[in-house]
């Protein structure tokens, strides 16, 4: 009994010192609320990145380990995850689903002296005007969004009139207000909106925006809204029958979005995607093909960019701590600022002067439902109808400049 007893706290021993001994990273995630959706993916893709970079041996000879919270997109509790994973060694925090969980949960961050790399961020003050040298985004802005867009709005769908239902939230105002510089839709009289509250909203809410839109007039229906929110608009808005008479647009489209609205419901809808599941074979990237391969095998599923980003961030984080020996901040930094790479898809580069990903941009057109149906898992759902790469998308370093004010670089 006494070998039995010995040899069982030897082994709680080890345990809690191989646990001590691991890379600890936190993940920030929607597990519930409006975005859950997008925050079932994210997980996927971080545990997907952490088991293959410890079946490559880890790193620094130690196992990385991932911890996940959840947000239910809230940027106070994802400012208190941020806490919590420094509470437990975390060396590099990630995720989110909103905007403001990204400044928010950044900014408690860098106070912590961790990194934090922003996922579903897309609102251009998270490496503009909030942008801080603890935060880097890897998701793309409104600004790249709304410039492939209204580069291909101007060569397809000239001169249209147009109509906003916005999101009044960072991110809502920043698409709304660059994607009516980039397709000439400014002119508020001709080119209608309405803004929604940010947080859960009734049927009547939904039903009052729409019928504003249906009586606008207008050729093109923006829905510049996000998660929960959008399933709800888009539901209604196919049947009122307005994709009849208007070409809708969702400036930032999910695979899973589309997979729980159903493709009926969202075909022929364009948007834009960085990255979606059949990205490698077109950039020719094995390992952004191996990628899709293990995704499948372990979820029978295809992932969508929202998977990749968090697979991205897991991968670039652990190769600067490879290339520079440390998981210290301020040395990572240095090894991301400029670095240029090449993993699920064509180059990417972490930039400089703001820490945005720049990267190819697709401006995507969700297929027809019989196109999507002789698919062999029925979710082949994008097809590509324009590309911008990210130098050309994102803004300049002088347009970046006029955003930033005094502080003409990141503190």
């Amino acid at each position: 009994m006494g070998r039995i007893l010995i040899a069982l706290l030897l082994a709680g021993l080890l345990l809690g010192q191989a646990q001590a001994e691991s890379l600890k990273i936190g993940l920030n995630y929607p597990r519930t609320g409006n975005y859950k959706d997008e925050g079932l993916e994210l997980r996927r893709g971080a545990l997907l990145a952490v088991e293959t970079i410890n079946q490559q041996g880890g790193l620094l000879g130690q196992p990385l380990e991932l911890l996940s919270e959840n947000t239910d997109s809230n940027a106070a509790q994802a400012t208190r995850n941020v806490e919590y994973f420094a509470s437990q060694g975390a060396r590099m925090v990630f995720g989110g689903a909103t905007s403001e969980e990204a400044m928010a949960a950044g900014q408690r961050a860098r106070e912590l002296g961790l990194l934090y790399f922003a996922t579903l961020g897309y609102a251009n003050e998270v490496t503009g005007q909030a942008g801080q040298r603890y935060l880097f985004r890897e998701s793309g802005s409104a600004w790249m969004s709304a410039r492939v867009l209204g580069e291909y709005l101007s060569w397809h769908l000239p001169r249209q009139r147009y109509h906003y239902i916005v999101i009044d939230d960072a991110w809502g105002r920043s698409i709304e207000q660059t994607l009516r510089l980039a397709t000439g839709s400014a002119d508020r009289a001709r080119h209608g909106r309405t803004a929604l509250p940010s947080g859960p909203l009734h049927r009547e809410q939904y039903r009052a925006a729409m019928d504003k839109a249906a009586a606008s007039g207008a050729d093109v229906l923006v829905l510049a809204l996000l998660g929960d929110n959008l399933q709800r608009s888009m539901r209604l808005a196919h049947n009122m029958g307005l994709k009849q008479r208007m070409q809708i647009i969702v400036p930032n489209l999910t695979k899973s979005l589309v997979q729980q609205v159903g493709p009926q419901v969202m075909e022929d809808v364009i948007g834009t995607e960085t990255w979606t599941w059949d990205t490698p074979r077109l950039e020719n990237s094995s390992a952004g093909q191996r990628f899709v391969e293990r995704y499948l095998q372990a979820h029978q599923e295809y992932p969508g960019g929202t998977a990749a980003s968090a697979y991205n961030i897991v991968q670039q984080w652990a190769d600067a701590v490879r290339r520079s020996a440390s998981t210290d901040a301020e040395t990572l930094i240095a090894a991301l600022e400029g670095h240029r790479y090449q993993l699920l898809k064509d180059e990417q580069q972490w930039r400089d002067f703001d820490h945005q990903n720049l990267q190819s941009i697709y401006a995507v057109r969700v297929r027809k439902r019989d196109q999507i149906m002789r698919d062999t898992l029925k979710q082949h759902y994008f097809e590509i109808i324009h590309r911008m790469s990210g130098e050309q998308a994102a803004p300049s370093h002088d347009e970046w400049i006029q955003e930033r004010g005094e502080v003409l670089s990141l503190q």
